[in-house]
């Protein structure tokens, strides 16, 4: 979609910009959905942990919630929440035991979705 925003018809860089923003919002919500799972699924999680996942667990999603709230400001609020979200998955895998290889990957996936979102907005502000 942030293709879209640069090379499409300016008339249809509104319907690209609101396109990418969802998907932003859907992402960061599955996000959140990984903590749920580990916390259903892991029997050798102390309850403090498992609490500290549930609740976690749904915050990506009200972080994209927020952003629908926020207008052209909601990708900020995206951007925010996709880092956040890093941030505690970078303190809350290695509680849950995950593979290595998980926080390298979530780091390199943080990072493409918050150039995809900063291209877009700057992309829809320049031939907007």
């Amino acid at each position: 979609m942030m293709l879209g925003v640069w090379s499409a018809d300016p008339s249809w860089i509104g319907d690209f910009v609101k396109g990418q923003l969802a998907y932003a919002m859907v992402i960061l919500s599955f996000l959140g959905g990984v903590h749920w799972g580990v916390a259903l699924l892991s029997s050798a999680l102390p309850d403090a942990s498992t609490r500290k996942a549930l609740l976690w667990g749904v915050t990506p999603s009200l972080i994209a919630w927020c952003a629908t709230l926020f207008s052209g400001f909601g990708f900020a609020v995206m951007m925010a929440g996709f880092i956040a979200a890093l941030q505690v998955d970078k303190q809350l895998y290695p509680v849950y035991g995950l593979p290595d290889w998980m926080l390298p990957l979530r780091k390199q996936l943080t990072t493409v979705v918050v150039v995809t979102l900063l291209l877009t907005v700057i992309g829809a502000n320049l031939r907007g």
